[in-house]
């Protein structure tokens, strides 16, 4: 059975009020050393998860795989939850018209901009909900990028049979070192695979240290040299990589964090209650935990 199970989850984040313990977030963690092995697990370090938009990289690289070619700015978006940010769609709009298409042609769920301000100056000028805002454009955009390049069609591009979303549950397969256990849909429409938490670490890990071939390296890259594209303004996922030499990250609903460095270390975890607001302090203190220097991460995030 697939899925996750309550016993599989431990205390990992005590929020506290006036001295006192006012609530828990129980959840599951484990860290990589350089050489790949297990360094540390809290919880069960192989349950069971929808890592969500913490698989972005994963698919991402099946698209690198199979022909996609862009600057590594553009790439990092194609990784992306991004804030909606005018720059985040009109890099969007970018790659759609370089492959002939529109945001016409984008297949995910309708939304208004994460960011805040983005999305008060949408409502102010009448915008409805739309495909290009919504968080996940980037990837989207990707997606269909790359079944242009291989003549794939891009009607139906988010059914589990078409040949983009085969390639990535084949890299997914790959890079965790193990087949999903189940495949579902995700908030944008797209297939969201099963995976364990520990196959997540160590598919960051195999993109981070070249393991992954060159188009695990150009993820790796791009999403560390471009923060900003994988998130945006506020975002803690950019205020960690920016802060962090090497790093790189992504989040993911329901309270998943991953993330990899390039010497091998890496992390993965899940809080079993879906909320997202322990998941930066327990992924600092990580990070720490493995040896690695965040202490340039503002305390604001913790």
């Amino acid at each position: 059975m697939s899925g996750v199970r309550p016993e599989q989850f431990v205390p990992l984040a005590v929020v506290r009020r006036s001295g006192i313990d006012e609530s828990v977030h129980f959840g599951a963690c484990v860290g990589l050393a350089s050489d790949g092995s297990i360094a540390f697990s809290l919880g069960d370090p192989h349950v069971q998860i929808f890592p969500r938009s913490s698989t972005k990289p994963l698919q991402a690289l099946a698209m690198v795989r199979a022909g996609l070619k862009l600057p590594a700015e553009k790439l990092a978006l194609v990784c992306s939850s991004h804030n909606g940010e005018d720059v985040h769609q009109n890099i969007v709009l970018e790659i759609l018209s370089e492959c002939g298409l529109s945001e016409n042609d984008l297949g995910n769920t309708a939304d208004h901009p994460m960011h805040i301000d983005s999305a008060h100056a949408a409502i102010r000028d009448g915008k409805p909900k739309s495909a290009l805002q919504m968080g996940c454009s980037g990837k989207h955009s990707g997606m269909l990028a790359t079944c242009v390049i291989n003549g794939w069609p891009t009607t139906g591009y988010l059914e589990e049979a078409h040949p983009l979303q085969q390639a990535i549950t084949a890299t997914i397969a790959d890079v965790t070192g193990k087949d999903a256990s189940a495949i579902g849909v995700d908030g944008c429409g797209a297939p969201a695979h099963v995976i364990e938490l520990v196959g997540m670490a160590r598919a960051m890990r195999a993109m981070a240290i070249g393991e992954a071939g060159d188009s695990g390296l150009q993820i790796y890259a791009a999403m560390s040299q471009f923060p900003f594209m994988v998130g945006g303004t506020g975002r803690d996922v950019t205020t960690l990589v920016s802060a962090v030499p090497g790093l790189f990250a992504k989040d993911g609903a329901d309270a998943v964090y991953v993330a990899g460095m390039a010497d091998g270390r890496a992390v993965a975890l899940k809080l079993s209650d879906g909320s997202g607001r322990g998941t930066p302090t327990v992924l600092l203190a990580a990070l720490h935990k493995l040896g690695i220097d965040v202490s340039a991460v503002p305390e604001s995030i913790v």
